[in-house]
Formats: C-alpha cells, sequence, structure tokens
C-alpha cells in the first residue's frame, strides 16, 4: 500500500514538475532569452547531475567496446532528442502557450504506434479486438490534435468560441498556427527518438549514462547548428542576473534528471502503461498555472478537443496493456514496451 501511494503521488508530483517547466520556460523566453539559450544550460544541467550518478551506479552495465553503430546511435538520439525536438517544442511554446505544449506530448504513443508498426517493430492482427481499439485510438489522438490546433490559432470578431460562429467571422492566427506544427513536429520526433533508444538501450542498457551522454553531445551539436544558422550567435540572459540563470539551469536539470530516474523506476515496479496513464494529468496543471500565471482564457471547444485526444490515449494504451496479457508478456517488460 505503501509503495502504490509513493508511485501514484510521484507520478503526480512529475506531471507538475513537467508542467511547471513549460509554463517557466515560456515566461523566460517572454523576457528575452532564446530558444537555444534555454536548450544549452537545462541540457548541460543535465549531463552535470546525471554523469556522477550514471559511474557510481551503473559504469559495470557499460558496453566494453564502442562500436560504430553505437556512436551514430548516440549521435541520433543527441540530435533529435535534444538539439530538434526541445528547440521545436520551446518555439511552439513561444507562439502558442504552455497549455497547449503539454497537450500535444500526448500524442507520442499513438505516434510511436505508428512508427513501431511500419518498422515491423508492432504487430496489428485486424481480428483481434485489441488491434482495432488501438487504431481507432490513434486516429481519435491525431484527430483531437488537429482540433485543438485550429481552435487554438483561430479567432473570431464575435465569440471565443470557434465552433459556435460563422466561417466567414473566423480568421486564423498566422502565429500560433506555425506553433503548432513546432509542437506537432517536436512530438513526432521524440516519438521516433523513443523507438530508436528502445532498439540502442538492447546494446546499451545503462539507461541514466545514456541520458548524460547524449546531453553533453546535445548541447555541443545545439551550439554548433546554432552557430552556422547565425555566426553572431550569443548566449543571452536579459533581466537576470548569469549566477541566477545557473542556479535556474541546475534545478532544472537536476528535477529533469529525477523525474527520468522515478518514471524509469516506477515502469520497472507497475509498468509503462501506468506511467503513461498520468501524462494528461500535465495538461490540466498547465492550463491551470497558465490560467493563473497569465491570465490565459481556454475556449470550450479546445478542451473538447484535449478531452478527444485523451479519450484517444486511453484506447492505446487500455489496448496495448491486454494485447501484452494475451501475448504473454509481462507488462514490467519495458525493453519490449515502446509506447512507455
Amino acid at each position: 500500500m505503501v509503495e502504490d501511494l509513493a508511485i501514484v503521488g510521484g507520478l503526480i508530483g512529475v506531471q507538475f514538475v513537467y508542467a511547471g517547466n513549460s509554463v517557466f520556460s515560456s515566461y523566460l523566453m517572454s523576457l528575452g532569452f532564446t530558444p537555444s539559450t534555454i536548450v544549452i544550460f537545462s541540457t548541460f544541467a543535465t549531463f552535470l547531475i546525471t554523469s556522477p550518478l550514471a559511474v557510481y551506479f551503473e559504469r559495470r552495465k557499460w558496453p566494453k567496446e564502442l562500436s560504430f553503430r553505437l556512436m551514430i546511435q548516440l549521435v541520433l538520439i543527441s540530435f533529435a532528442g535534444v538539439t530538434l525536438c526541445q528547440s521545436l517544442f520551446l518555439k511552439g511554446i513561444k507562439l502558442t502557450s504552455p497549455a497547449l505544449a503539454t497537450a500535444m506530448p500526448n500524442l507520442t504513443p499513438a505516434l510511436i504506434f505508428l512508427i513501431a508498426w511500419t518498422a515491423g517493430l508492432e504487430k496489428i492482427r485486424l481480428s483481434c479486438v485489441y488491434s482495432k481499439v488501438k487504431i481507432v485510438g490513434t486516429f481519435l489522438c491525431v484527430a483531437g490534435a488537429v482540433l485543438m490546433s485550429l481552435l487554438h490559432s483561430s479567432k473570431s470578431t464575435k465569440d471565443a468560441n470557434f465552433l459556435l460562429v460563422s466561417t466567414s467571422d473566423v480568421i486564423f492566427d498566422k502565429q500560433k498556427m506555425i506553433g503548432c506544427f513546432y509542437l506537432m513536429a517536436a512530438v513526432f520526433v521524440l516519438s521516433t527518438n523513443v523507438v530508436l533508444q528502445a532498439s540502442t538501450l538492447g546494446d546499451f542498457p545503462a539507461p541514466m549514462s545514456l541520458c548524460a551522454i547524449t546531453s553533453l553531445i546535445g548541447v555541443i551539436i545545439t551550439a554548433i547548428v546554432q552557430w552556422f544558422q547565425d555566426p553572431n550567435f550569443r548566449i543571452t540572459w536579459p533581466f537576470m542576473k548569469f549566477g541566477d540563470l545557473i542556479g535556474y539551469s541546475l534545478l532544472s536539470g537536476g528535477l529533469s534528471g529525477a523525474c527520468v530516474s522515478f518514471n524509469g523506476w516506477a515502469m520497472k515496479k507497475r509498468g509503462p502503461v501506468l506511467v503513461s496513464m498520468f501524462s494528461p494529468i500535465g495538461t490540466v496543471i498547465s492550463v491551470i498555472l497558465s490560467v493563473i500565471t497569465f491570465g490565459e482564457s481556454i475556449a470550450i471547444g479546445s478542451l473538447g478537443a484535449m478531452l478527444l485526444m485523451f479519450t484517444g490515449l486511453y484506447f492505446v494504451l487500455w489496448a496495448k496493456g491486454k494485447e501484452g496479457y494475451l501475448d504473454g508478456e509481462s507488462e514490467l517488460d519495458t525493453k519490449k514496451a515502446l509506447l512507455s
């Protein structure tokens, strides 16, 4: 009972951290911080905090030889997970809102399912009711995300609710629409990266070490990419002392590492399906924080689209869990469960 309470309470706390991080990142960018600055500082802080722990706990799990294939995988994970995904995600937050930014990652299980199906890592049997439920859930997730993007980027001269006005009265905010595309692209990159990580962990069974290594490589790649895009690229920290920025970065890196570690422990104890089912809580928390801190208003149509996405998410996760039991697999087998 105590362990169950600890897991449930911890997973809710993780969602508070993720939601708070989205709101705080939005606040930093409103001060003038560039997304690349936030990515570099927070990711390097994650490396500084996780690398000593990885050396202490996982050094015996490191591979004896660093093959060329493994090096390519590490570089791809770093570029996709740090440079590309986080940059797209932060740009999306800047142009939309933290609430939408925390809702979009709920697409991840559905997209991982599609990518794994395409790569032959996930089997579909149309005669099986659970496979049909996964397909329906995936469709609902994508439909909810598209509808939420349209509603969030629309504005009317008569009513804030896009569903209650005529088409002629509705115009679209170009910046918000671009931000929604940024968020969708970030979720797609994240989903692809999860599949790649699942494959890499077979050759490198040390998740904390993998996090530390890819964080360092990701910082280097991010700095190089930004320098090529803008030779005059500089690290910026307007309206904030440098020491405060270092402190916030270390705090963010520490919390991020703690959340990843706790999620991994919870997955070993209760399986990835339970962990994934808590992700919509982060969206609800982010909506509440956005209303309190930034005074944002959420249209009824957007809430309905979020509900549609959450419904699809639970369809996919429920069917995945049931299908695993039918196949005789343990729900705690995290190596085979890509939908974590």
